[in-house]
């Protein structure tokens, strides 16, 4: 990874991708935080909550699936626009919807949603990948810490509007129009060319291929991307509502435990590009896999609230660096580096597509703490899988990944 002192294109380019990393976790955190009252609000029971959340998947693979053909044709500023809007638009449709106690205008507002997050996340990736190469320092992590600070912040919003007892409706039509300034000031600093870099070197257009299926370390980076996805989903969805039906917690209580996880990923996801660029990506995805799989075990196993909400700290710092680590291996691991974050990306959406109706038929049916045991294994297998991280391919040879020390690895 070449060093750069960051000229003034490439500091506004990465401020914006700062900034609308941050949007996405802002909205998602806010809805989720308010899941408590949105499903008394449509008289939902477990299972019938999980086909409401089952939009954000709907909207996600729709969303991911899209992507690719659009990035190739319009370029990462003008789908991640087009998503970011869907995002703003979605809150809402989300809100006056559940307010109504129309459950159907509640999911096809997390569809507009999830189809936001779909598009814009291969499209913000991807630019993101590309300034920390022309950057010359790991800024991914940091990038996806702006996201849970988004979290926390819209998390702790939505606690002090449940306990104000603000309505559903008015806090997510706010949330909306805090957005529209945002992105309009910010995504216009994006490169509008694909994945074209500061210093004006192009890459080849996002088109995932078959022969990513024949790519045994890629496939491997993959489904590490798949687990922590999907453990990190299983917070974000279910997280007030374990704490509610699981340890007996009031919903303002079940937000709050939420906003602690949201919090613990900001912490991790900032504090990451140090660790990274010390130990590289295999020691550290190694610490945080295993810190996740005890808070998770914790948060399922043990019927206790008091240990509930360190435990939900582990989880969310053991989670914080799983995504950020796997797109940047994914984007070292070969020269066409767009393909393969795109291709790492959509095998991560599988979990978003599966997770939350699973978590909700195993939640109604065992319990929403029996549910975690779900991306308790997958977190586990990931752990085991964590030596394809130290693989990196250049023109067809294995290197050293750049932000990655461990050159010792057993798969290099």
């Amino acid at each position: 990874m070449r060093k750069s002192g960051g000229s003034p294109v490439l500091r506004r380019r990465r401020f914006a991708l700062f900034t609308l990393f941050t949007l996405p976790g802002l909205a998602i955190a806010s809805w989720v935080a308010r899941t408590p009252d949105i499903r008394i609000a449509i008289h939902a029971s477990t299972q019938e909550m999980g086909i409401v959340l089952f939009g954000v998947s709907i909207g996600s693979m729709l969303g991911i699936v899209l992507s690719p053909w659009l990035i190739a044709r319009f370029g990462t500023r003008a789908v991640t626009a087009a998503g970011m809007a869907c995002i703003v638009v979605s809150m809402p449709v989300v809100g006056l919807g559940a307010e109504a106690g129309l459950a159907g205008a509640a999911a096809g507002g997390l569809c507009l949603f999830g189809l936001g997050m779909g598009g814009s996340e291969i499209a913000i990736n991807s630019e993101a990948a590309a300034v920390e190469r022309a950057a010359g320092v790991s800024v991914l992590p940091a990038m996806h810490g702006c996201f849970s600070l988004g979290t926390v912040v819209g998390s702790l919003a939505g606690a002090c509007c449940s306990l104000a007892d603000v309505s559903i409706g008015v806090h997510l039509v706010l949330v909306g129009c805090i957005g529209v300034p945002i992105l309009v000031a910010q995504v216009r600093h994006l490169s509008p060319h694909g994945r074209s870099s500061v210093a004006g070197d192009r890459t080849e257009p996002v088109a995932p291929s078959g022969k990513r299926w024949r790519d045994r370390p890629l496939l491997l980076i993959g489904a590490i991307v798949l687990a922590m996805a999907l453990a990190e989903g299983a917070a974000t969805d279910w997280l007030p509502l374990v704490m509610v039906d699981g340890h007996g917690s009031s919903p303002v209580a079940g937000s709050l435990v939420f906003t602690a996880f949201s919090a613990a990923m900001t912490v991790g996801r900032f504090g990451g590009g140090r660790l990274l660029n010390r130990f590289g990506r295999v020691a550290v995805f190694r610490v945080s896999a295993a810190t996740a799989a005890i808070g998770i075990g914790c948060v399922a196993l043990v019927d206790n609230q008091i240990l509930a909400a360190p435990a939900v700290l582990l989880w969310g710092l053991g989670l914080s660096l799983g995504f950020p680590i796997a797109i940047s291996a994914a984007g070292d691991s070969g020269t066409d580096s767009s393909a393969r974050v795109a291709f790492v990306a959509t095998m991560g959406y599988v979990a978003f597509l599966v997770g939350p109706p699973t978590l909700g038929i195993l939640g109604e049916d065992y319990g929403l703490r029996a549910a975690l045991l779900l991306p308790l294994g997958l977190v586990v297998v990931a752990f085991l899988l964590t030596p394809a991280l130290g693989v990196s391919v250049n023109a067809g040879r294995p290197t050293c990944a750049s932000s990655d020390r461990l050159c010792d690895s057993p798969l290099r």
